[in-house]
């Protein structure tokens, strides 16, 4: 054994061997006589377990691998074919064009961020996409913050520290993520006031909770589950009734939100910002990275007043959005308001695409893959639209199924660790690539890849 150690190289030596190969990388000094250590060390330990030692060209590569490794980002382009639109584990919604164009601008020199071009002083960044946010929802005023938890935080930290926040407890849920109804009312330093059943909540039951040091009535849409059966709730416009009767505020977290109507593409309602707005709420937030279609971010709109006292508060500006997330914002919100949400926006170019289309382009993928040799199959299945929305709901889709020699895990792994990495769907034992969720200008790549990794595995259907 310790002939073993002996016979290992020394650090320089197997620097001086990394740097000696032809065409190879040159990496930064200190890096690469860390990787080198740190492999030696894994040397050592292998052969004080009764491993022969590594040859100097094993350890080589293993420096060589490691510093790879180091030196790549780990956050990474991924094709979704998973069937799941919204896919908050991959980034939930990919953005327009015109949104990555925004960003490309703003952040390739200086901008007017906050600063008023017409007066020529300092402004407010706010003022992006204020004016856009009340046109498009009928609100008087608008903030933008990092995301909806954020925004919700803010306005009961702003609007209710101190005070009680009545809560149905049928809503006093957790949404993903961990965020909890009463655990946010306990951090913005609000007390929490849970009325009614799980399943039952009155109106009579909010007005019997409300005393003198009653701030808010709050309403929270149950994103991304559903209740059925014995179930009753309060209509907003009943419940901003009582909260005005009382001098209360009323805010309405509707987690996801969005400006098109569900309901035209087979879909169940989800509440509508416009709604909350038209029926009273003062305040209304949502998710700007779900069915809005665009960066992370947590919109709220409502009365100027409550607005105009949270803008002013400190924690505003530990949540507020960077240039690069308004300028996505902005260009997503003018899809709207120029009516081309469905043609530009790609999660609702998705959600918009007839079964018949999805089906004609798998059947031209099977055509790719059959001709390549990885024979597959065009069957019928569903796409969710995921992202804490619409829970439950599905649309009808065709996907491709590939049938590959070994378990279908493995299949799918290999697809993940490719590069980029393809996120592929099992149901049962079958291994699906869902059209819908992938974007037009990846399929090339798509198909060239999954040909590459899979076909040498592939067994007739």
């Amino acid at each position: 054994m310790e002939s073993a150690f002996r016979a290992l190289p020394a650090v320089e030596r197997v620097l001086q061997e990394i740097r000696a190969r032809p065409g190879g990388e040159v990496y930064p000094h200190a890096l690469a006589v860390e990787a080198i250590r740190l492999t030696l060390e894994g040397a050592r330990s292998a052969i004080a377990s009764g491993q022969e030692p590594p040859s100097l060209e094993t350890i080589c590569a293993q420096a060589v691998q490691r510093l790879r490794t180091w030196l790549e980002p780990t956050l990474r382009p991924a094709i979704n074919a998973s069937g799941v639109i919204l896919h908050t584990n991959l980034g939930r919604a990919p953005l327009s064009r015109a949104a990555l164009e925004a960003v490309r601008r703003v952040a390739e020199g200086y901008c007017n961020l906050e600063y008023d071009l017409a007066a020529g002083r300092r402004g407010s960044r706010h003022e992006h996409t204020r004016a856009l946010l009340c046109r498009l929802t009928g609100a008087e005023s608008a903030l933008a913050v990092n995301n909806n938890a954020s925004a919700v935080l803010l306005a009961l930290t702003a609007l209710a520290r101190g005070r009680e926040v009545i809560v149905s407890r049928g809503q006093a849920v957790e949404i993903g993520g961990g965020f909890r109804i009463p655990e946010v009312l306990r951090q913005s330093g609000a007390q929490l006031v849970e009325v009614g059943t799980t399943n039952r909540t009155y109106l009579r039951d909010y007005e019997a909770a409300i005393t003198p040091q009653t701030a808010a009535l709050l309403r929270v849409h149950r994103s991304n589950f559903a209740m059925v059966g014995f179930v009753e709730d309060v209509p907003l416009p009943d419940l901003v009734a009582l909260g005005h009767r009382y001098g209360l505020i009323v805010i309405d977290d509707l987690g996801s939100g969005t400006l098109l109507d569900t309901a035209c593409f087979g879909l169940a309602h989800e509440p509508m910002v416009g709604e909350s707005v038209a029926a009273g709420a003062d305040l209304v937030c949502f998710s700007g990275d779900k069915l809005l279609g665009g960066p992370q971010a947590g919109l709220i709109v409502g009365r100027a007043e409550w607005i105009n006292r949270m803008e002013r508060h400190p924690l505003a500006r530990a949540v507020r959005l960077d240039k690069m997330t308004l300028a996505a914002l902005e260009a997503t919100l003018l899809h709207y308001l120029r009516e081309e949400a469905l043609e530009k926006i790609p999660i609702w170019r998705m959600i918009a695409e007839p079964p018949e289309k999805v089906r004609r382009r798998a059947r031209r993928w099977q055509r790719v893959l059959t001709a390549a040799g990885l024979p597959a199959a065009v069957v019928p299945t569903e796409t969710a639209v995921g992202g804490g929305s619409l829970p439950g709901q599905t649309l009808p889709t065709w996907a491709l199924q590939l049938e590959c020699e070994g378990p279908v895990e493995a299949a799918a792994r290999r697809l993940r660790e490719g590069e980029p990495p393809i996120i592929a769907r099992i149901e049962g034992d079958r291994l699906l690539l869902d059209p819908r969720t992938v974007l037009p200008e990846q399929e090339a790549l798509l198909l060239r890849e999954v040909i590459a990794r899979l076909s040498s595995k592939a067994r007739p259907i």
